[in-house]
């Protein structure tokens, strides 16, 4: 359940079992056409708290933790780390959706969420009327063109990928400093975090098996993740829905990526730009968000 229901009043908590037995926590508001809300690392859904009381008045807001994350399943990973592929993280969400009775629905999702958005989007493409993804390339692209500059602010990806139990052991030793350090690390510090919501970051991350959880889901970004994406390529899957991609100006991926032109490779209708903020846009900027996101996401709906 949601552990802090002040972050989003008039909303109600779900927990929906999907055909695996993983459960998704999730908590639904509002009314209108559905719009499914996923967060990144090594946050929850919280961290839609500022954005989802005025996506409410125009949709139906289903806001999940990812598999893994926040109060859903933590199931073990395996040798292949396919429990956490975003194959298997989208399919969840279909779940969810499907079982609140959406078989058509837009998705709004930030870092490790946009990577299960897209991958929910190219395997489930009636399921997805369009997609908004906060601050990411797609993956392949971001490891193939890695460098210095992106090593070191996304050093988390290296580290998580080592093999257990060594980065689970380090995490566990001390869980709120772990989201602390790795969340503070970014261009605006702390500053833009609500403590009830940092507050419930830290909580989830010291629950068993999370440490373990957002290991795998790294391992199977650097593994399995990119089998699928490139398969996709070879045969020529492309994102058909509207995409509008949003990254932030002060962050990695203005620095060393060009999202759109990444972007447009994969995917047939796209356009985006970046904002006057760092990485957790929905925190930092939560207005120019609804600003670019709300018209876009309304369209055709």
């Amino acid at each position: 359940m949601n552990k802090h229901p002040a972050l989003f009043p008039g909303c109600a908590s779900q927990r929906v079992a999907t055909a695996e037995g993983v459960e998704i926590n999730a908590v639904v508001g509002g009314s209108g056409p559905p719009l499914l809300l996923l967060h990144g690392h090594p946050q929850t859904l919280s961290i839609w708290h500022r954005v989802a009381p005025t996506l409410a008045r125009s949709f139906t807001v289903v806001a999940a933790d990812l598999r893994g994350y926040g109060d859903s399943s933590k199931p073990p990973g395996g040798a292949d780390h396919a429990r956490y592929s975003k194959r298997e993280m989208a399919a969840d969400m279909q779940s969810l959706m499907l079982t609140l009775g959406h078989e058509r629905f837009a998705v709004l999702a930030h870092d490790r969420g946009a990577r299960v958005a897209h991958r929910l989007a190219v395997d489930h493409p009636a399921a997805v009327r369009r997609l908004v993804l906060l601050d990411i390339a797609p993956t392949p692209d971001m490891y193939a063109l890695a460098n210095d500059d992106f090593a070191r602010a996304y050093w988390h990806w290296f580290f998580l990928i080592q093999p257990a139990p060594l980065p689970e052991r380090l995490i566990e030793a001390d869980p709120a400093a772990y989201v602390r350090d790795v969340m503070g690390r970014r261009s605006a510090g702390l500053a833009p975090f609500d403590p009830r919501a940092l507050a419930e970051y830290q909580r989830c991350m010291a629950l068993p098996g999370a440490a373990h959880a957002i290991c795998e889901d790294y391992r199977a970004a650097a593994g399995i993740d990119l089998e699928h994406d490139r398969s996709d390529r070879t045969q020529e899957r492309r994102l058909a829905q509207p995409l509008l991609a949003l990254w932030g100006a002060e962050g990695v991926v203005q620095r060393c990526f060009d999202p759109l032109a990444l972007w447009r490779r994969i995917a047939t209708d796209v356009q985006g730009e970046a904002l006057p903020c760092g990485h957790y846009i929905p925190e930092e900027a939560p207005e120019l968000l609804l600003a670019k996101a709300l018209p876009f996401l309304l369209e055709d709906a």
